[in-house]
């Protein structure tokens, strides 16, 4: 090949828009390689949150036949009668046996582990909840101050991309719930 011939190729226009098709293709299959991830690691949460919520709601309506009836006053709250007064009854009931019912989760180190084949998908810990009564005879019978449960669990889910363990996501999910009674 002679130099002439080998300018006139370097020269060229022929084919300079393959590398651009080529770097833009393989940009967007990255683009959504890490849509996808991201999806994802939101419907892992959205559903351990439903999950937590169901069994938040479990709870407080085990709560139910703790639950004083003030049907007149407009209000409930979960006390119970002793002797002369009332005194609070509440029931935390286990919404770990209940998140390894519907997320079939196995208990390890601590954690709540749900596993998808060999490969760990998430962890659950750091279960707390808070049970608020309703104080007997409130102020405001407007039923805003009702009997809540509020729950915070500790969420962490591996993050791969491309291959590679990254840094695992850690989120705290608030789940409420509060009991309405309906007459």
């Amino acid at each position: 090949m002679t130099n002439g011939k080998l300018c006139a190729i370097l020269k060229s226009k022929k084919g300079t828009a393959f590398p651009l098709t080529v770097a833009v293709t393989l940009a967007l299959l990255l683009f959504l390689c890490a849509a996808s991830e991201g999806i994802r690691l939101m419907i892992i949460a959205q559903g351990v949150r439903d999950a937590v919520q169901s069994a938040v709601i479990s709870t407080v309506n085990d709560n139910y036949e703790n639950v004083y009836h003030g049907v007149r006053e407009g209000y409930s709250g979960a006390y119970q009668p002793s002797a002369a007064e009332f005194e609070q009854s509440l029931n935390y009931g286990d919404i770990y046996s209940r998140l390894d019912k519907v997320l079939g989760l196995t208990q390890e180190n601590g954690y709540q582990v749900k596993y998808t084949g060999s490969n760990v998908e998430f962890k659950l810990s750091g279960l707390s909840v808070s049970l608020r009564n309703m104080p007997l005879a409130p102020s405001n019978p407007d039923n805003t101050n009702g009997f809540l449960a509020d729950t915070m669990i500790r969420l962490e889910v591996p993050v791969s991309f491309a291959g590679n363990l990254l840094p695992p996501m850690i989120i705290n999910l608030k789940v409420q719930a509060k009991y309405m009674p309906l007459f």
